[in-house]
């Protein structure tokens, strides 16, 4: 039976590169995180290619865009509900 992948987040990644980077000991770092080197290495070359963005996600829900557009959603929604039941409200015709 295959074990599962394990996921790390974002701020995880980021701080486990800064201490392998100050001690310029990434086996050490790795081992006392309980990460393997090669993740540790890996993650570094991906702040150092593309430090605006360097962890896209795979599209899941932690996606810093895709949630930030789900939530801008949401909120929009709500609003349209809202001037649904006023445009009711005022135009209630008089009895």
């Amino acid at each position: 039976m295959p074990t599962p992948q394990k996921t790390y987040t974002e701020e995880f990644k980021r701080e486990a590169v800064r201490p392998a980077q100050e001690r310029g000991n990434v086996a050490q770092t790795a081992r006392d995180l309980g990460v393997s080197d090669s993740s540790i290495l890996y993650w570094q070359k991906q702040l150092e290619e593309t430090p605006q963005r360097p962890f896209p996600g795979q599209g899941n829900s932690h996606d810093v865009e895709m949630t930030q557009l789900q939530r801008e959603n949401a909120r929009l929604k709500e609003e349209n509900e809202i001037l649904k039941k006023a445009v009711g409200i005022f135009t209630a015709r008089p009895r």
